[in-house]
């Protein structure tokens, strides 16, 4: 699976802090169900990769990736766990080394130009804008559209439901990060039934 694949597997990519690994497989269903695939599982508490790990092993519609990758240690944990893909707010060169060589696809966030380019340079073609609001938003893409056609964004941060769409009116926006899909507190309450809702909404952006 490519990095564009994930990225076109729906509108929106949501950004999950699970407590109890119990959780992960009845949560991705709720978001399969909903029409959302790609699920960015951030190393945020200590369930996040036993929650990966059940993902991949029991719901195969999903595609689960690893969130806040931070160091080599992190990349080789992922993907013993399971992981399909590997997220990070920016990028190291260990990292970057470490991302690249495990052959899973690769979104590093990026801020500026100069981040981009050296991510380009490593042969990256795709990135995560984070963190969003703070970087730009809308306006900050759409400058970054006119040197840099043919790259492809996942802008994270700041963005919800309210403004999910503009960002994916904009040509250079593949699929938007939010943890809106996903609350902390919902996934902890077991109401799946509510996560599927929120997955069906913002699965309807694709047609908006």
């Amino acid at each position: 699976m490519t990095i564009d694949e994930i990225l076109a597997a729906g509108p929106v990519m949501p950004v999950v802090v699970i407590d109890d690994a119990a959780h992960a497989a009845p949560l991705a269903r709720a978001l399969v169900a909903g029409g959302i695939r790609a699920i960015e599982i951030t190393l945020r508490t200590g369930a996040a990769l036993e929650a990966i790990q059940a993902i991949a092993r029991d719901v195969p519609d999903a595609i689960p990736g690893v969130g806040t990758a931070l160091t080599a240690a992190d990349v080789l944990a992922a993907l013993d766990a399971g992981a399909k893909f590997i997220v990070s707010p920016g990028m190291t060169p260990a990292l970057q080394e470490a991302a690249i060589g495990s052959g899973l696809p690769f979104l590093p966030g990026i801020a500026t130009a100069s981040e981009l380019m050296a991510g380009m340079a490593a042969g990256l073609s795709a990135f995560k804008f984070f963190p969003a609001a703070q970087a730009g938003g809308i306006d900050g893409l759409k400058a970054l559209g006119g040197p840099f056609p043919s790259v492809r964004f996942c802008p994270t941060g700041g963005v919800s439901a309210a403004n999910a769409a503009a960002y994916l009116a904009l040509p250079n926006v593949a699929c938007v990060g939010g943890s809106w899909l996903a609350p902390r507190e919902t996934i902890a309450a077991g109401d799946f039934a509510r996560i599927e809702q929120l997955a069906r909404e913002a699965a309807a952006l694709r047609s908006q």
